[in-house]
């Protein structure tokens, strides 16, 4: 097999050299995501079709899946069109987790092929699906915030043992830095730490979700990590005896193992919010909503806040900021 580029073509080992590149660059929650997405895809079509899954796929195809699962309401009630046997043999087969509708993944972003989810015709028919979903007063879901008093709270629980001091050192550092992602945590390196003054530091965010092909002229990757922060960071790492690698490692009977997986991330912060007593839908990206929607309690203006986080768009951040803002807005106090 050979790779065409530009009327010529490429030796299988340069071909595969390609390949392993791309891999190696995507980022890794990214590329499971897509390979589960396709994986789904390939079963529903082997299952709706009975032949396999061949990309791209036509506009058709692309219709009767949304169809088969976005529900509509009708004299019977909610329904989608996905015959409860294929719903079944889908679960039986390990890519649902249980019958009924599911949200849709669009894997034809994994490959550079011409998207149909593009067309006007999807387009069209997902917007309507939106409409008629909130006006069910369906909404979408998100992560309940950690701020201040959510991460004061969390804080207190994280006691001078070897896991205490890195669940303090790690939801002060993913806080102060700017709510970092639960990925970019997992990922923090010795090698982007840089000491400053005599009680700070400077962490360097080489790559992020947003910012896959490292630093740019655009984008400010120094993130500061100062007073409480800097001070709960330092305690771990000089317990923790980490001076080369992952900074936010496993802890096991005592010892310091490996760098955390991202996903560990997400367990920490759920079981430190169960530990303070904090009700709410807490994740990784908790500690993302929390900093913005703190920052607009505060008043902080939007562009340092977004110069923390790393967005690139408004409208992806302002929701968040807004309802920080929101109950210190003067023009909610007209009527006195």
């Amino acid at each position: 097999m050979r790779l065409k580029t530009g009327g010529t073509s490429l030796a299988q080992q340069a071909a595969d050299a390609v390949r392993e590149l791309l891999a190696e660059a995507a980022a890794a929650n990214t590329t499971r995501s897509y390979a589960t997405a396709l994986r789904y895809w390939a079963g529903w079509h082997q299952a709706r079709y009975g032949v396999e899954l061949a990309l791209p796929t036509s506009e058709a195809v692309v219709i009767q899946f949304l169809i088969d699962h976005i529900q509509r309401k009708n004299k019977a009630g909610l329904v989608s069109e996905l015959p409860p046997a294929i719903d079944q043999a889908l679960v039986a087969a390990g890519l649902k987790a249980k019958v009924g509708p599911l949200k849709l993944s669009t894997a034809h972003k994994l490959k550079r092929l011409a998207n149909p989810c593009k067309l006007p015709s999807v387009r069209t028919l997902l917007s309507r699906a939106r409409r008629a979903a909130v006006k069910r007063g369906e909404r979408p879901t998100k992560k309940t915030a950690i701020t201040r008093a959510e991460l004061e709270a969390i804080l207190a629980t994280c006691y001078d043992s070897l896991e205490g001091l890195r669940d303090r050192a790690l939801f002060c550092f993913g806080f102060a830095s700017g709510g970092r992602r639960g990925s970019e945590i997992a990922a923090a390196d010795m090698r982007d730490l840089r000491k400053v003054g005599e009680d700070g530091y400077i962490y360097r965010l080489e790559y992020s979700k947003t910012q896959q092909a490292g630093v740019t002229a655009d984008s400010t990757p120094d993130k500061p990590i100062l007073g409480r922060s800097a001070e709960a960071l330092a305690a771990w790492l000089e317990t923790a005896q980490i001076d080369e690698g992952g900074i936010f490692r496993r802890v096991w009977k005592g010892r310091v193992g490996p760098a955390l997986l991202p996903g560990s991330v997400a367990t920490i912060v759920k079981r430190r919010a169960k530990l303070a007593g904090l009700q709410g839908d807490f994740g990784a990206h908790s500690l993302r909503s929390g900093f913005v929607t703190e920052a607009g309690k505060q008043g902080v203006p939007l562009p340092a806040v977004m110069a923390m986080t790393e967005h690139r768009s408004v409208a992806s951040v302002i929701g968040y900021f807004q309802a920080g803002a929101a109950e210190d807005n003067p023009a909610a106090r007209l009527l006195k």
